[in-house]
């Protein structure tokens, strides 16, 4: 028994000083997270308690508190890189947002950076008037750090403040403070209640950053509809997302910023994702899809606008755009980009009256990839050409098509006769990819396969 008790101790001899140094180690690494808020800090009506953190290459898993007065020469802080501060919006149950984390790492893994994120939990829960009644004071707070980066050896333009639904705004709030001299704004889905009929100074807009740009994915509910940047992205139309359309029984919450949350998510798709997020300037989603926004040249933009991180959205330095709306279309799931192709349908025989047909475009393995419902005039209508613009997952070649005449109980299946169906990848600007064709489509039955070919 003394044998036995002589090894414990000596096994607890080995592990305690092992344990001090783990513990130490924490200690000195003096690692910050997120608080948590409770309705005890909503009843108390407690000070913001806003927190800053900053991740850099050389602590990415660990993030360290900084404070507007600390001394940041004694930090990882390095005034001669590029920072990027994160900012979240409004949170209903009072916990750290589930995206921060993914989002700061992708950052310092595409760019070597200061990223600094902006933890105001504990004034953004609950109520969500309160929160946009503390977003100037967020706005102040912020910018006093930024001063004080500034005077540690930063410019104004290498900052980038990517901000989130009611953080867009906040940033919009610093960019005011420092006359639009700030590098960069990205606002995700920037909140909608309370700021859609607020003025240019009370929300996020273009004067408030040599570049401001905004991804509207949730524009009929929680998200704003107006533009607010340089340049807007409306990600099938800025509502409805592929993929939201269904409440998802484990969490209704998910299920209702399903919409909001997803310009968040592609965003940091765009920055892991080598595929490109392009989207094209138009007057409105519904000329978009209706294939009169296909050819960027055609634009004053003279280029298609991306989404990421490429400097002012992959435009030229001399080109100066203002609340220009772009649109694109998206997958359901990561990485949810797609290709746009344009179809063009040119009729040669029409019936007696309209004809809903269904047009399913497969890859060169017949698996299903795009689906694309239209209405074929009767012969009592002048236009002989529909377009239409399709989304195409980026696995596959676009290899053949089905065709399938709806019928409904009113009115029977009758011949159609399209005398050329040709598909273009857009931009059409592009010279380098060929449109492809079928020819002589004629059919009466419900299925009609055909192979794509060259066109004549």
């Amino acid at each position: 028994m003394a044998d036995h008790w002589n090894r414990v101790l000596l096994l607890g001899s080995l592990i305690l000083p092992v344990c001090s140094i783990a513990v130490n180690g924490n200690i000195s690494q003096n690692c910050s997270d997120f608080q948590t808020s409770s309705w005890r800090n909503i009843l108390q009506r407690l000070d913001l308690n806003v927190q800053f953190m900053l991740l850099t290459r050389r602590n990415p898993d660990c993030a360290r508190p900084i404070n507007v007065n600390n001394d940041f020469q004694s930090s990882n802080f390095n005034g001669s890189l590029p920072t990027k501060l994160i900012l979240h919006g409004y949170r209903m149950t009072g916990s750290k947002p589930s995206w921060v984390d993914t989002l700061a790492k992708e950052l310092i893994s595409a760019m070597d950076v200061n990223v600094v994120i902006v933890d105001w939990i504990i004034g953004s829960t609950a109520v969500y008037h309160s929160a946009v009644q503390n977003s100037a004071l967020l706005g102040f707070k912020i910018s006093t750090l930024i001063a004080n980066f500034i005077a540690h050896g930063s410019t104004k333009d290498s900052f980038h403040l990517i901000g989130i639904s009611l953080g867009a705004h906040v940033a919009g709030i610093v960019g005011h403070i420092f006359k639009g001299k700030l590098g960069r704004i990205t606002g995700l889905d920037p909140a909608g209640p309370k700021f859609s009929k607020a003025s240019v100074n009370e929300r996020l807009d273009p004067s408030d950053a040599i570049f401001v740009e905004a991804i509207h994915s949730d524009s009929d509910c929680f998200g704003i509809s107006e533009p607010v940047g340089h340049i807007d992205f409306y990600l099938n139309g800025g509502k409805d997302q592929p993929g939201c359309t269904r409440p998802i029984l484990s969490s209704v919450y998910k299920y209702l910023i399903c919409d909001h949350i997803r310009a968040v998510f592609l965003y940091i798709s765009s920055i892991k994702n080598h595929c490109p997020l392009m989207a094209f300037p138009c007057q409105s989603y519904e000329h978009f899809t209706n294939g009169e926004c296909t050819d960027c040249y055609n634009h004053s933009l003279q280029r298609c606008p991306r989404i990421g991180l490429l400097e002012r959205g992959g435009l030229s330095a001399d080109e100066q755009p203002k609340e220009v709306k772009a649109y694109l279309m998206t997958s359901s799931d990561l990485p949810f980009c797609v290709k746009h192709f344009l179809v063009e349908i040119f009729l040669k025989q029409l019936g007696l009256h309209d004809q809903r047909v269904e047009i399913t475009f497969l890859s060169n393995n017949h698996s299903n990839i795009s689906n694309l419902q239209l209405t074929i005039p009767n012969k009592q209508s002048s236009e002989r050409t529909v377009r239409k613009v399709i989304p195409y997952v980026r696995f596959g070649n676009m290899d053949a098509i089905t065709i399938e005449l709806l019928s409904s109980w009113r009115r029977k299946r009758h011949t159609i006769h399209i005398a050329e169906l040709r598909v273009r990848e857009l931009p059409l600007n592009d010279r380098e990819r060929p449109p492809c064709c079928i020819n002589n489509i004629v059919t009466d039955e419900k299925i009609f396969f055909g192979q794509f070919g060259n066109c004549l």
